[in-house]
């Protein structure tokens, strides 16, 4: 089996627990609302700004025997750059204040997943990286392009106001087909166990990110408040 089958087996159980998240499975049903997808923007814009750092971080960590994989590494930087103005003009768009998101802090989730990244380029193995690449562009191959639909019909919002997501959608349906290339050539079972091990604690932390997210109200709920305080 090759390490890329691998990798999707080993961590198949870590997937679906993010996929259980709450704010998933009631997109999935069409249960959405402006102030939610304002938040998951919100996130991504400090999790996506850190893109472009995390990769070169980790190029420049990389031993001499993965010199192979620098060049794979600035094609993801030259293709990555620039995608957290996508997120901020989105916010815009959905008219929420895309300055105040720049200027902001993360929710404790996303900080610290980022955290995560940078500490396991800096003090494990760089090559763990490679299991955050592998959570975020599969889980947005996943639900990417779904999600933009479900959102965007019941809101009423602009195409514009989807280019993060689905831009992200099709571009990472060609990542993912070049990062099987790339692990397929990850012989080292230390390297692969570490890159498992990462990508296991990201689909966790980035599954985190997504349950600390305000569910939308529902309208049906809203009756049964009401009843409640009377």
């Amino acid at each position: 089996m090759s390490f890329h089958a691998q990798l999707l087996q080993q961590t198949e159980q870590a997937r679906m627990g993010l996929l259980s998240a709450p704010i998933i499975q009631g997109c999935l049903r069409g249960e959405v609302s402006l102030p939610s997808y304002i938040a998951f923007l919100t996130e991504a814009y400090h999790h996506v700004k850190h893109t472009v750092p995390l990769l070169q971080a980790c190029q420049a960590a990389l031993p001499a025997h993965h010199a192979w994989l620098k060049p794979a590494l600035d094609e993801y930087v030259e293709e990555e750059k620039g995608h957290e103005e996508w997120i901020l003009d989105d916010i815009r768009a959905c008219g929420g204040d895309a300055e105040a998101v720049r200027h902001g802090r993360p929710g404790h989730a996303a900080e610290v997943m980022v955290a995560y990244a940078y500490d396991t380029i800096q003090r494990g193995n760089p090559l763990g990286f490679f299991g955050m690449v592998h959570v975020l562009e599969g889980t947005s191959v996943s639900l990417a392009l779904l999600a933009a639909d479900n959102i965007q019909k019941p809101l009423n919002l602009p195409d514009s106001a989807f280019s993060y997501l689905r831009s992200h959608g099709t571009l990472d349906q060609e990542h993912t087909a070049h990062f099987q290339l790339l692990m397929d050539q990850i012989s080292d079972p230390q390297d692969q166990a570490d890159i498992v091990h990462s990508a296991k604690a990201f689909f966790r932390l980035y599954g985190d990110v997504f349950r600390g997210l305000p569910l939308p109200q529902l309208a049906s709920a809203q009756p049964a408040r009401e009843a409640v305080a009377a």
